[in-house]
Parts: structure tokens; C-alpha cells; sequence
């Protein structure tokens, strides 16, 4: 019974709530007010630290479940199937043509002058670790310069061959040859005028003979380094001779953690002249040993490479029984400033410089074979530089030394003289004599180099000189200022050009008129003011193939006829022309 009539309570409550709450929300729409609320302080909500574990919880039950081990194994049923998967394909890269390589090339050329080019090489491999290569080269011109009423043509002739054997253990070699140059005394003197008897009886060739052997060796993991030695036999068509023979064994020793590398050198020489230059019946004879020694100490510190060492040298002249003892001083070293972008460098060295007759030709081909021949005592070369890249493909290198020698050999015009054997073709002032003097060099080198990209090459160098002499008004034929600027292009597979053009400043040389054969005459001479020049040559050639190319070379295309010695006008405007043609022989 109270059941029911819980119930009945209920339901008539619930129709009598509903109309109250729905009254109470009309009162509140009819009667909306405003009110002012008052912020004390912002609103800053803030997370309170939770509890967390620190470590791992210890179990402490006293009953510890142990795992089940579960065993279980696949049943591995075959399932067919029908997928075949498409094959990949690699993208294709284009490869470059490998050059084909060849042993042999013969090389022909033939221009104006009478201008002949012959070069040939060869290098055959006998076995697996054998060589030997053989090379022969000519040049040769008849001359034709203009106003020289002596004969100017000339020729080179060179023969050569190299063995080659290297092994495991060790590397050596054995090479020879032979040359031979023919040249004339055609520069007479401007300042006088001979007359057409004189011009018939001046014998004006001269001809030289080179013979030489040399032989290297290298030694691996030895305390020998390498070393080298050779015997040279020279002449010319004036009875003159020289003898020359030297060796030169490297040694290097560790020490703890450095290295010590010791050069020794035994060069001797030995030559004369059948005649002096003012009397034919005296002859000339020199001699000179040359004994030396130099340990040096290399310290490679990361960036810093130092080397420190000295020479010690003991000279002999065996003809005049005279001998001395010298002690040069060795030091170079290198910093890394910034990678491969900046090294500075700098050092001081010196040496005991061995002239020979075969070297003075070499470099004038017009000296007299009246000279006297005594090495140059080179005390100092003091150097400073920096070199780097300032880009991937630009190189630099800036240099300032300054350098002392004493008995510099400097060439300068033999006087005219009348009274000569009438078969001395350089006794007319159309030859060179060697004077030494003490001589100090200042100069400041600087040369940059641009590979622009793998086909086309620039390069471009200039040195600046200042002498200074104690004996000689001047240094005779040395320049105060020379560059060069250099350039080759590969335009295409087949198109190739180059050029070069060299510069030389003015130089300065003495001409001495007749002095009546008498060699202690005072006699007024006059210094002469060798002009500065430029050369300017290029060079161009087709390759038809791997085998054939035409070329076509151009030498001093301005045409200038400038003096490189006093009185020696070299010809003008050269172009020759030829091919090169490879092959296996």
C-alpha cells in the first residue's frame, strides 16, 4: 500500500515541477540586470608535480610467479603464386672515348729559313717491369737574316736512349746520348766596317760534340735513398775539350720521430783550350774537385714542414794547386695558413756553383773557346714567399729574395782583334768572353696560373732585378725585368691553339774596338744598351684522328729582328709547318 502511493506522489510532483521551472525562465528573460565584476589578480594556472616512480620497484612478495616458458614452431604451408616482378633498368650513363695509346710518334715540320723539324720517339716495354725508350730530335735553319753578310745557319742534332728496370725492391736506370750543334760567328760589330779581304778570311763556324752517360738508382726501405751519377765528354771544332764525372748518393736515417737526409757529392772536372784569345800559341787549362756534404733535418709538424741542414763543401783545383773550404747554410721551411689558399714559405741557401764550358755553350752558344772556366761561389739566396690558390682553378706565387755570389760569370763582347790568327772566325768582336765579378740580386717574382676548365689553360709570370757589382761598371747581359704569358686552348676533339710571349728587358754589354793585339792596351770602350723585346709566338693543329695531326707554328710574329746577344740579330717573322703521326712500332 505505501508503494502505491509513493507512486502516486510521484507522478502528480513531476507535471507541477516542469510549469514551475518553466515560469521561473520567463521571469528571467523579462528581468535581465547588469552587474559589475571586480578582477583582483590574473588568472595564473599552474600543474602541480605529479607522483612518479624514481626507480623501479623492488617485489617484495614472498611468492614470485615465474614465466611459463611457451614453446611454439610455424607451420609453413606452400602458397602458389602468380607475381612476377617487372626487371629494373639502370639509367644509362654516356662514357668518354678512351684514348687509344700509343708507343711511337715521328714528328716533321718545314718552314721559311729553310726551317726543318724532325722528332722521334719510342718506348717499348720488354717485359712486365722493363723499358726502354729511344728519341731523336733535329732542327735546323739556313739562315737568311737580313744585312748579315757571314754565314747564320745552324743545326741541333740529339740522340738519346734510357733503360728502365723496376722491381719490388729496388728501381734503377742507365741512359746515354749524343749531340751535335753547329753554329756561326755572324755577328759582327756595327761600329766598324770590314772590308771584303777581312769578311773572306773569318772562318766563322764552330761545331760541338756532347757524349755523355748517366746512370740512377733508388733503393727501397734502405738507409741509401737514391742516387745518381754521370761522365760527360764535350768538344768543338777548336781542339777545345772538357771532361766532367760527379756522384751523387741520398742517405736517410730516422731518428725518434725525424728524419735525416744526408747528400753527398764527388764532382770532378777537367778541360782546356788549344789557344787564348790574344795569343794562339798559349794554351788554356782548368781543373776543379769539388767534394761535399750536406745532412739535413726535415720536421713535419701538421701545417709546418722545416727543413735544417748546411753544405759543407771542399773545393780543389788541382792546376793551380790552390784549394779551398766553404760552409753554406741550408734552412728552408713551410706554413699552412689557411689550407691549400695560403702557404708562406721562405728559406736560405747557398752553394758551390760547378761552371763548365758544355754549360756557358748551353746558354750562348756564341762564346769563344778562350774562356776562363772556375766555379761560382753562390754565398746566400735568401727567399720569402707566399703561393696558394685563390680559387679551385687559380694558383698563385709571390716571391722576393735577395742573393749574393761571388765569381758570378758574366758574358760580355771579346774585343776586335786585327792581329789574330786569320782562322780565329771570333776574334772580329762577334764573340763572348766569360768575366766574374761579385754580384748582388735583388729581385720580386710573382706568377699566377688560371685553368679556366679542363680545355683551356692561362698562365702569366713576370720577375723584376737589381744588381749590383763591385768590379764591372755593370752586369753584363743580365736583364732587369722578363715575363711571359702562355695560353693553350682545346677548342673541340679535332681544333687545338696555343700561344706564349715572352719579354725581356733591356740589357747591358761592353764593346771594346781594336786594341793593336795587345791585351794590356788602354783602348775607350763603349758601353752598348741592348734593347728590351717581346716574342710573340703561337701555334695551332687538327687531329684527324687517334694517329694523325697537322700543325702549324709561327715564331716572333711581330717580325722583329731584335739582338738576344750584342750584334746577334735573330731572324724575323718564322711559320712552319707539319704533322705528327702515332704508332705502335
Amino acid at each position: 500500500m505505501y508503494r502505491r502511493f509513493g507512486q502516486i506522489i510521484f507522478f502528480v510532483l513531476i507535471p507541477l515541477t516542469s510549469v514551475w521551472a518553466q515560469d521561473k525562465k520567463e521571469d528571467e528573460k523579462k528581468n535581465i540586470g547588469t552587474e559589475v565584476v571586480n578582477v583582483v589578480k590574473s588568472y595564473t594556472p599552474t600543474i602541480s608535480d605529479a607522483f612518479k616512480v624514481k626507480q623501479t620497484p623492488k617485489l617484495n612478495d614472498s611468492v614470485t610467479t615465474r614465466k611459463k616458458k611457451v614453446k611454439y614452431s610455424i607451420f609453413s604451408v606452400p602458397v602458389a603464386s602468380t607475381f612476377v616482378p617487372a626487371k629494373g633498368k639502370a639509367t644509362g650513363v654516356k662514357k668518354a672515348k678512351r684514348e687509344v695509346l700509343y708507343d711511337s710518334y715521328v714528328s716533321v715540320g718545314l718552314g721559311n729559313f729553310t726551317n726543318a723539324l724532325v722528332d722521334f720517339y719510342t718506348s717499348r716495354a720488354l717485359n712486365r717491369d722493363e723499358t726502354l725508350d729511344i728519341s731523336f730530335n733535329h732542327h735546323s735553319s739556313q739562315g737568311g737574316i737580313d744585312g748579315v753578310v757571314l754565314d747564320d745557319n745552324f743545326f741541333n742534332t740529339r740522340l738519346e736512349g734510357a733503360y728502365k728496370k723496376r722491381t719490388r725492391d729496388l728501381n734503377w736506370g742507365l741512359e746515354g746520348g749524343a749531340q751535335h750543334q753547329a753554329y756561326n760567328w755572324y755577328g759582327l760589330p756595327e761600329q766598324i766596317t770590314f772590308d771584303q779581304p777581312t769578311l773572306d778570311g773569318i772562318d766563322e763556324k764552330q761545331s760541338y760534340l756532347t757524349g755523355f752517360v748517366k746512370a740512377d738508382l733508388e733503393i727501397k726501405d734502405s738507409y741509401f735513398k737514391n742516387g745518381e751519377a754521370l761522365i760527360r765528354g764535350f768538344f768543338d771544332g777548336e781542339s777545345s775539350s772538357e771532361f766532367r764525372a760527379y756522384i751523387k748518393p741520398t742517405f736517410e736515417i730516422p731518428i725518434a720521430d725525424e728524419l735525416i737526409t744526408t747528400n753527398f757529392a764527388i764532382d770532378y772536372l777537367k778541360g782546356g783550350f788549344d789557344r787564348s784569345f790574344f795569343n794562339a800559341d798559349q794554351e788554356l787549362n782548368y781543373s776543379s774537385l769539388i767534394l761535399g756534404v750536406t745532412p739535413n733535418l726535415v720536421i713535419l709538424r701538421d701545417d709546418l714542414t722545416v727543413n735544417l741542414g748546411a753544405t759543407i763543401v771542399y773545393a780543389l783545383d788541382p792546376e793551380n794547386s790552390d784549394n779551398d773550404f766553404f760552409i753554406y747554410p741550408n734552412v728552408t721551411a713551410s706554413y699552412r695558413l689557411v689550407d691549400e689558399y695560403v702557404i708562406a714559405y721562405g728559406g736560405i741557401e747557398g752553394k758551390l756553383v760547378q761552371n763548365t764550358y758544355h754549360g756557358f755553350v748551353e746558354d750562348n752558344q756564341f762564346v769563344s773557346p778562350t774562356l776562363n772556366v772556375t766555379p761560382t761561389d753562390q754565398q746566400y739566396d735568401a727567399y720569402v714567399g707566399v703561393k696558394g690558390r685563390l680559387h679551385s682553378n687559380v694558383g698563385y706565387n709571390l716571391r722576393g729574395s735577395f742573393k749574393a755570389e761571388n765569381n758570378k760569370a758574366l758574358y760580355r763582347l771579346n774585343p776586335v782583334n786585327f792581329f789574330s790568327d786569320p782562322q780565329s772566325g771570333f776574334a772580329y768582336g762577334n764573340s763572348f768572353d766569360i768575366v766574374y765579378d761579385d754580384v748582388k740580386t735583388i729581385s720580386v717574382f710573382g706568377e699566377l696560373n688560371i685553368n679556366v676548365n679542363r680545355n683551356f689553360t692561362l698562365g702569366i709570370n713576370a720577375e723584376v732585378f737589381e744588381y749590383t757589382s763591385d768590379d764591372e761598371q755593370e752586369a753584363w747581359n743580365l736583364p732587369t725585368i722578363k715575363g711571359s704569358l702562355f695560353g693553350d686552348y682545346q677548342i673541340d676533339e679535332h681544333w687545338f691553339l696555343g700561344a706564349n710571349i715572352f719579354y725581356v728587358g733591356e740589357r747591358e754589354d761592353l764593346f771594346t774596338p781594336d786594341n793593336l793585339g795587345d791585351p794590356l792596351a788602354v783602348v775607350p770602350t763603349q758601353q752598348v744598351t741592348l734593347d728590351s723585346y717581346f716574342d710573340v709566338n703561337a701555334h695551332a693543329g687538327y687531329r684527324f684522328g687517334d694517329q694523325l695531326t697537322a700543325f702549324v707554328k709561327a715564331n716572333n710574329i711581330s717580325g722583329n729582328e731584335y739582338a738576344r746577344w750584342a750584334n746577334y740579330r735573330v731572324q724575323g717573322f718564322q711559320v712552319l709547318a707539319g704533322a705528327t703521326y702515332k704508332f705502335d712500332f
